[in-house]
């Protein structure tokens, strides 16, 4: 018994030696990512942004019937406070640190306000800042194979979630209705100015799901595509987004595993095209009239009574059925690779696809105790 006790100490004082360890490690990837992130607001120009109102605009009561404006009075225009402190950001000071940015993140209300960058793949920033400091709080970055302008009719953006509340912890909260009304909306501020997403679903999604889906060549697709993200909404928001809008998609881990992730998406309203103008109906000549009292038969002449075999047939309550119509399908899409399967609780998708590699992007030791 006494020989047993030894191995069985040296074991436990191992366990207990790593597990410190590794305490220590995330104490320092979570000092040294709020060092980075605050610094890129610094450099940004962000550290008023706390005090600002809330971004909802209050609408103005309508004029009475009749009452016209006072003279060189100007209508009230509602100023979006958000959009206004972010129009200034200093892009140029974060890409002298990391060329990489693309602009910036930021929910009202949140911790999310951060640099958003995208890499060539969907790798390094899962386990790098974005000034590129090595640290398993990653980064805020866009899927690889999106447009950097964001252009793209539906956008996938990543982000770990972390147990000290940083980074995309805050999407949890959006199962609740009552945390969606308080913070509805999503800024992407870049060169192009400051653009404003209404959250409009949450949800846990399957890796192989259409939420991952990207490239849409047809308005069929599109239209299946926002009924799946809607219908799956753990929320009734009331937004309904159209084939018109940019769709953007937050993605982080669930803590239930591999195969699925918890999303967040919100809509940029766009311009609907222009109905086309119907071509006009052409009238058709009148026939030529005949004089008074002619008829076109001869004096006398008696009209003849019109052959049976002449009439159209027609069936009782039954109506000639055109073809049917055959709708169009949609045109097969390149296949994605799937999101690559992290560490259990911050697994972070890349896109969508049918298959996962087996193996794990993050290695154990930078894992367990850092994320949720």
């Amino acid at each position: 018994m006494k020989e047993m006790r030894k191995p069985l100490m040296l074991v436990l004082a191992l366990i207990l030696a790593f597990s410190a360890f590794r305490l220590v490690r995330g104490g320092l990837d979570y000092r040294r990512g709020d060092q980075d992130y605050a610094e890129a607001e610094a450099l940004a120009g962000l550290e008023a942004l706390p005090g600002l109102p809330d971004p909802t605009p209050v609408p103005t009561a309508p004029a009475a019937e009749g009452e016209a404006a006072a003279p060189g009075e100007t209508p009230a225009v509602y100023v979006d406070p958000y959009a206004e402190a972010l129009k200034n950001m200093d892009f140029a000071a974060l890409r002298e640190v990391n060329p990489e940015v693309l602009g910036w993140i930021l929910i009202p209300g949140t911790r999310i306000s951060y640099p958003l960058v995208q890499g060539a793949d969907d790798e390094y920033y899962l386990n790098h800042t974005w000034r590129g400091s090595r640290s398993a709080v990653g980064a805020i970055f866009v899927e690889a194979q999106n447009s950097a302008d964001l252009s793209d009719f539906h956008t996938i953006i990543y982000g770990h979630r972390m147990n000290n509340g940083s980074m995309f912890h805050s999407l949890a909260s959006y199962q609740d209705l009552s945390y969606w009304q308080a913070h509805p909306y999503v800024y992407i501020t870049d060169d192009s100015g400051s653009r404003k997403y209404e959250i409009f679903a949450a949800y846990e999604a399957g890796v192989t799901t259409p939420t991952y889906r990207l490239g849409f060549s047809t308005q069929i697709g599109k239209e299946s595509f926002l009924e799946h993200c809607t219908t799956s909404s753990v929320i009734e928001t009331g937004v309904v987004p159209t084939v018109y809008d940019r769709i953007l998609t937050l993605s982080t881990c669930t803590g239930n595993g591999h195969a699925t992730r918890w999303v967040v998406q919100a809509v940029c309203r766009g311009e609907r095209p222009a109905e086309e103008t119907p071509a006009p109906v052409e009238t058709p000549a009148p026939a030529e009239e005949l004089p008074q009292g002619e008829t076109g038969m001869a004096a006398g002449e008696e009209p003849a009574a019109a052959d049976p075999a002449d009439r159209p047939e027609v069936q009782n309550s039954e109506v000639p059925q055109s073809e049917p119509v055959v709708q169009p399908t949609e045109a097969p899409q390149p296949t994605q690779a799937a999101p690559p399967p992290l560490q259990e609780t911050e697994a972070l998708p890349t896109a969508s696809g049918d298959a996962a590699p087996e193996e794990p992007l993050l290695p154990p030791e930078a894992v367990t105790g850092e994320r949720e």
